[in-house]
């Protein structure tokens, strides 16, 4: 069973022959594992890893300042409003390029919480294949990669229309249009009319993931962040690579 299983990882992994020896480690490490762990725990132990991700990083992002306040996803007027930025503070309108940066980071918090069923269905439907190669990854965001792949398409579809409601919804409209338009009247500037809605769905999007990645990290890393017995075994796994 050991050997078939072994086969069956190579097999389905595509890796040059200089791979063979360390592929063949892991696969022995995970298989070895398995002997105190069924494929139903080890599935279960990787789930519920990433369910940590999106319960105590991701429900993080959909609070108030959830994405203003934070450095790492922290949503900046997008490149070619950059000039835009720089000029209304030029003239004393500092408050208002604020705000505008405020309302775009407000939007993408609203839209954030439409995110977690998405994130469930894709985590319910993991096979065990897909928690294997997870877990035998060199690649420490591979969870995030994987959640990524399954569910950016969806997630985007969900967002943009979410966001275009909660720019009329915080005020985000408003503020960026009188923003363009004050801009806009100004003498010698080329007029700007981005697509912010596209812009910030796609940095809620960047911040999302930014977020369950850190989680995933940290599991990967720190066995003190193995808060049960059954990551603690799962990770374990892990850690024989």
């Amino acid at each position: 069973m050991k050997k078939a299983l072994i086969l069956l990882v190579l097999l389905s992994s595509q890796v040059s022959f200089g791979q063979f020896g360390k592929l063949l480690k892991k696969a022995e490490a995970l298989t070895q594992g398995t002997t105190s762990l069924s494929n139903e725990q080890i599935g279960k132990g990787l789930k519920e890893a990433l369910d940590k991700g999106i319960k105590e990083e991701v429900s993080k992002l959909t609070k108030t300042d959830g994405f203003y306040k934070n450095k790492a996803v922290k949503i900046l007027m997008p490149s070619e409003l950059q000039k835009v930025d720089k000029t209304l503070r030029s003239i004393g309108l500092s408050s208002l390029a604020d705000d505008g940066v405020k309302m775009l980071n407000r939007a993408a918090e609203d839209a954030v919480k439409t995110a977690t069923p998405i994130f469930v269905s894709a985590i319910k439907n993991m096979s065990f294949k897909d928690v294997k190669n997870i877990l035998m990854s060199n690649d420490d965001k591979a969870a995030t990669t994987y959640l990524k792949t399954t569910t950016n398409k969806e997630l985007y579809k969900e967002f943009n229309p979410v966001i275009k409601k909660s720019f009329d919804k915080v005020g985000a409209a408003k503020t960026w249009k009188t923003i363009i338009s004050k801009y806009n009247t100004m003498p010698f500037v080329k007029k700007v009319n981005p697509d912010l809605t596209d812009y910030v769905t796609q940095k809620a999007l960047d911040g999302v993931f930014k977020m369950i990645a850190k989680k995933e990290l940290d599991i990967r890393k720190n066995t003190a962040s193995r808060t049960s017995d059954l990551l603690k075994k799962v990770f374990a796994l892990q850690d024989k690579k």
